[in-house]
């Protein structure tokens, strides 16, 4: 993996989102709320995770369930091999980074084709109280395996999760935030993909107050392949924030980002953040990144940016696309004009919206329920519509 390593340490900022990185807290200013990187994040709702509140004190278990080619240790703060995919870009991370006890490192050694999921569950027990963990990742050359990310209860949690892909590698990652109201949750996902690597990542953003998810992939060799797709869903009150960077740094790669979100409640609150990179070195890079919104009540609000920093000109493709709407009137016609209720219509295209990326997700036990949570969500719907009539 020193390749791996060497492809993080060599790659300098040159986003304008991403412009300093340093493994020491003291090195990032204390937020205001005006910086580019937290103007969408209501800081007051962060319980000081991004300030100077403690973060060793609060409760939040790691199990981990693999099977018997999977290696799963627990790491002290310290071990070599933690911090090798990344350097944090901003307080947070790098406050985690600091302050977690211990690490929960899984290897898949080279060669070996996992017959089932890795599940890493987080569980929550006090949201009263901070809490940093650290996952470490590694995929050895030519293996493959799904990795299941699972976090539930009440929590305050700061966490940094890292994916080493060898050449040659398939890994595909599931993360389900379906924490429960109260939990307050930043965390920064990092993933480095070595020659010819495929790196799958589906984040799953169900529950919690507060929610901030940074997905990061860098690429060690040419040949990378990664898939970064995200499915959420707001309710009243809740802040569901996603930040993405891609940095193309190595020829021939390729990226695609799909997210997709709904909101619907007063105050729900979703933002999603699409940062491409592509360095003059990265030729032959094709990439794409697309995020969609459907805000289905009133008082809802999506905020949708998409970033294309090209330094190059000799790509294979390079663009982005954004939207956010409601529920196009024409689709409604269409359907109650067969007979079919309103109400269930509105269940249709909503599930319909969803579907391609449910039917991406690689683990069955997730996609099942996921499909029930998207199925929740509209029941719920239906009776605040209800009620209101």
């Amino acid at each position: 993996m020193v390749s791996l390593q060497a492809a993080v340490e060599s790659a300098a900022p040159v986003s304008r989102l991403h412009e300093r990185a340093s493994f020491d807290p003291a090195d990032f200013p204390v937020p205001g709320g005006r910086e580019e990187e937290w103007r969408f994040t209501p800081l007051r709702r962060l319980r000081r995770l991004h300030a100077d509140g403690p973060l060793d004190a609060g409760k939040a278990g790691v199990e981990a369930d693999a099977g018997p080619e999977i290696t799963v240790v627990a790491a002290e703060h310290g071990d070599p091999r933690l911090g090798t995919a990344f350097v944090p870009a901003d307080r947070v991370s790098a406050r985690a980074f600091a302050s977690f006890r211990e690490a929960t490192i899984v290897t898949i050694p080279g060669g070996v084709a996992a017959e089932r999921p890795v599940v890493i569950r987080v569980r929550g027990e006090d949201a009263g109280q901070a809490a940093a963990g650290h996952v470490l990742v590694e995929a050895g050359a030519n293996s493959s395996a799904v990795v299941v990310l699972e976090h539930a209860g009440s929590a305050t949690y700061a966490d940094n999760v890292e994916f080493l892909v060898g050449d040659g590698a398939r890994l595909d990652v599931v993360s389900v935030q379906d924490w429960a109201r109260d939990a307050v949750h930043l965390s920064h996902h990092h993933a480095v993909l070595g020659k010819d690597a495929t790196f799958t990542h589906m984040a799953v953003t169900l529950g919690g107050d507060l929610v901030r998810l940074a997905p990061s992939v860098r690429y060690a060799g040419p040949g990378g392949n990664a898939e970064l797709r995200g499915i959420y869903f707001a309710d009243s009150g809740q802040h569901l924030e996603h930040r993405l960077f891609v940095d193309h740094a190595r020829p021939d790669c390729r990226s695609r980002v799909t997210y997709k979100g709904a909101l619907r409640g007063d105050g729900a609150h979703t933002v999603w953040i699409g940062d491409v990179v592509i360095r003059p070195e990265a030729t032959g890079t094709d990439t794409y990144e697309a995020n969609r919104n459907l805000v289905l009540t009133d008082g809802a609000r999506a905020d949708s940016v998409p970033n294309l920093e090209i330094l190059t000109g000799e790509v294979v493709r390079a663009g982005h696309a954004s939207a956010s709407g409601r529920l196009e009137d024409e689709h409604l016609f269409y359907l109650t004009a067969r007979g079919i209720p309103v109400e269930e219509a509105r269940r249709l295209i909503i599930r319909g919206f969803f579907a391609e990326l449910i039917g991406q997700i690689a683990a069955d036990q997730v996609r099942a329920k996921v499909t029930a949570a998207i199925e929740a969500e509209l029941d719920a719907m239906a009776r605040a519509e209800g009620g209101a009539r």
